[in-house]
């Protein structure tokens, strides 16, 4: 039986989120109830929690990084009982984006977690064709890495990347890692992290990747292993001014710049350099569906082995925007509501 009420955190004002009791939600024909294992906390709700989001609304129950159990199935798509992880990108149908079968740039592209409840509870309601079911042996607490690794699937996929290439990573936070990681199972030769933080260099180091020293630069760092070219394929995680200002110098002539970070305003980047070096520049938003199937498949197949989190229970939400927003000791953080599944 499922029961009337359950435990959801939500977020109602700047750096305020209550963890209530609040209404099972009603699930409309056709969808699907899914119970959660474990949620994921990214950039997008710290932002959020600041009150700095431009859509989010409060009362809202947050989180789009998620993995569960169908508890009950839709009209279609995966039985009650598969292990699923969401999709959580909300699409008009309407826009050209959406008519050409880009519904990842729709012109009104929301998510669930923003624009409607998320997974930081007991049960979400959604509809079947966003639910991607998981193979059997994969842990329901990897598997919610799948959504942040479909943007490094896309990632590296827009790059035009070749195998044998020279890869420039700047930022080691979870998306840089991933794409890092995504990067070297497509071929790269070698793949070079830049990171402020030190506790994260060494995790990047740990991975098997060449890191920049504190002491050193990208370009310097690069030198050496490309006849001091540049690098073939640079990927921009970081989302910083500082960084902007260096990509096209740390990148070879007709090589590629990818844009993974979101920046919050326009930022300047040297345009007579891309042009001279007949460089090439994309900008990544999400991800599409096959991209969520894609890192599904490389997460059962082992890429995330070695890769830090760190689970809070629902109750401590709290603590765990705490440790997102800390950047130490996991590279993502976690929120369960199952008994006895957080770390602490």
């Amino acid at each position: 039986m499922i029961p009337t009420t359950m435990t959801a955190a939500r977020w109602l004002a700047a750096d305020t989120v209550e963890v209530t009791q609040v209404p099972v939600p009603e699930v409309p024909e056709g969808w699907a109830l899914v119970r959660i294992a474990y949620d994921g906390v990214c950039g997008t709700d710290l932002s959020i929690l600041h009150g700095m989001h431009p859509r989010a609304a409060a009362p809202l129950i947050l989180g789009h990084e998620m993995s569960g159990w169908v508890e009950t199935a839709g009209s279609t798509g995966p039985p009650a009982g598969t292990l699923v992880v969401v999709e959580p990108l909300i699409s008009c149908g309407e826009c050209k984006a959406c008519r050409d079968g880009l519904t990842h740039v729709c012109n009104r592209l929301g998510l669930y977690g923003i624009d409607a409840p998320g997974a930081m509870a007991q049960l979400v309601a959604l509809p079947p064709e966003v639910l991607h079911a998981v193979p059997d042996g994969v842990d329901p607490r990897t598997a919610t890495l799948a959504e942040p690794l479909a943007v490094a699937v896309h990632a590296v996929d827009l790059s035009g990347m070749q195998a044998g290439d020279t890869v420039a990573v700047y930022g080691a936070g979870p998306i840089g890692v991933l794409t890092a990681l995504v990067a070297r199972h497509a071929g790269a030769a070698h793949v070079v992290v830049t990171e402020p933080s030190a506790w994260r260099r060494e995790v990047a180091a740990g991975l098997g990747f060449t890191v920049v020293a504190p002491d050193s630069t990208m370009a310097g760092t690069l030198a050496p292993l490309t006849g001091g070219e540049g690098a073939d394929t640079t990927f921009d995680s970081a989302a910083h001014p500082t960084v902007a200002a260096e990509l096209a110098s740390t990148t070879r002539v007709r090589g590629r710049i990818v844009i993974v970070g979101v920046y919050k305003q326009p930022t300047p980047i040297d345009l007579q350099a891309i042009c001279f070096k007949e460089q090439s520049v994309v900008g990544v938003r999400v991800y599409t569906s096959a991209d969520v199937t894609r890192a599904i498949e490389l997460i059962a197949d082992g890429l995330l082995e070695g890769f830090p989190t760190r689970a809070f229970a629902l109750d401590d939400v709290a603590a765990a925007f705490d440790a997102a927003a800390s950047g130490q000791d996991c590279l993502k953080v976690l929120v369960t509501p199952l008994p006895g599944k957080a770390d602490s």
